[in-house]
C-alpha cells in the first residue's frame, strides 16, 4: 500500500496560497504613488510637467501652478466631428434629389398604417434601389396605430437620402452628406 500523504499535503499548502494571497497590500509599490496627472499637454506629451488647467467646477490647482488653457466649446466639437456630414457636390445633392421624392412618397403611404421593421425596410429600399439589409432604421416609441417616430437612410458612396416620420405624423425626406463615422443616419451621442 503505497501512502500519498506529502503529495496531498504539499498540495493543501499550495491551495491554501492561491487563496489566501502571498502579499500585504501595503507592499505594493504603488500604494502610495501620488495620483497620475491630469493628462498629455502641448508641452509634455508623456503628462509630466505642465497638466491641464481645471474647469470651473473642478477643484482649482494650487497658486502658482503651470497649466495649459483648455476650450471646452472646442472639446464639444471635437467630441461630436463624428456626426459631422461629409460635404457633396451640387451635382451630387441633384443626382440624390429623385430618390429623396420617391422616398417622402413611400413614408407618406407608410405613415398611415402600422408596418413592421421587415416592410418599412423592403419600402425604404425599393424607392432608393438598395436592399433591404442596407437601410438603416431607428424607431422610437410609437404612439397610438399608426407608425411614428421612424427615421430611415441608405445610399451609396458619401451620398445619402434620409427620412422619417415625426411623433406628429410629418413626414420628412433630403439628400445629405454620409457622416465622418460612415453612417446615414448621425449618431444618437449621450455618453
Amino acid at each position: 500500500m503505497r501512502r500519498h500523504l506529502p503529495r496531498a499535503a504539499a498540495g493543501a499548502v499550495l491551495l491554501a496560497a492561491l487563496v489566501t494571497g502571498c502579499a500585504e497590500p501595503s507592499a505594493d509599490p504603488r500604494a502610495g504613488a501620488a495620483p497620475p496627472a491630469a493628462g498629455p499637454s502641448a508641452a509634455s506629451p508623456s503628462g509630466e510637467g505642465m497638466r491641464f488647467c481645471p474647469s470651473p467646477s473642478e477643484p482649482q490647482l494650487p497658486p502658482g501652478t503651470s497649466c495649459v488653457p483648455q476650450d471646452p466649446a472646442s472639446k464639444y466639437r471635437e467630441n461630436h466631428a463624428y456626426r459631422q456630414e461629409m460635404e457633396l457636390t451640387e451635382a451630387e445633392r441633384a443626382g440624390a434629389r429623385g430618390k429623396a421624392e420617391r422616398l417622402g412618397a413611400v413614408l407618406r403611404e407608410l405613415a398611415t398604417g402600422d408596418p413592421g421593421e421587415t416592410e418599412v425596410r423592403a419600402a425604404v429600399a425599393a424607392a432608393l434601389g438598395l436592399e433591404p439589409n442596407d437601410i438603416e432604421y431607428r424607431a422610437g416609441a410609437q404612439r397610438g396605430p399608426a407608425i411614428r417616430n421612424l427615421a430611415v437612410s441608405g445610399g451609396t458612396g458619401k451620398v445619402c437620402v434620409q427620412g422619417g416620420i415625426t411623433d406628429s405624423g410629418t413626414v420628412t425626406a433630403e439628400v445629405s452628406g454620409r457622416t465622418m463615422d460612415g453612417t446615414c443616419l448621425p449618431g444618437l451621442g449621450g455618453h
